[in-house]
């Protein structure tokens, strides 16, 4: 999870970007944080994924194979 400082820091570079520009300098610190925060998300998505069951109308579990090898994988770590 991104600290509050720093997803504020993105917002204020975003507005800043858009009204009157970023030096080179923070346009660096904006991928860089903006990858931080896709990186946090995925994962964050990914966990999601690993506590996931699909069940049909009949009570069948029907959960895609390739979560099932996630889940697989990450009772393994």
């Amino acid at each position: 999870m991104l600290s509050k400082e720093k997803l504020e820091r993105i917002n204020v570079l975003s507005r800043k970007s858009k009204n009157e520009g970023l030096t080179d300098d923070e346009k660096v610190e904006q991928k860089n944080l903006r990858e931080e925060y896709l990186k946090n998300v995925r994962k964050s998505f990914k966990n999601q994924f690993k506590s996931m069951t699909v069940v049909d109308r009949e009570g069948n579990d029907v959960t895609p194979q390739k979560v099932k090898d996630l889940q697989e994988r990450s009772k393994k770590h």
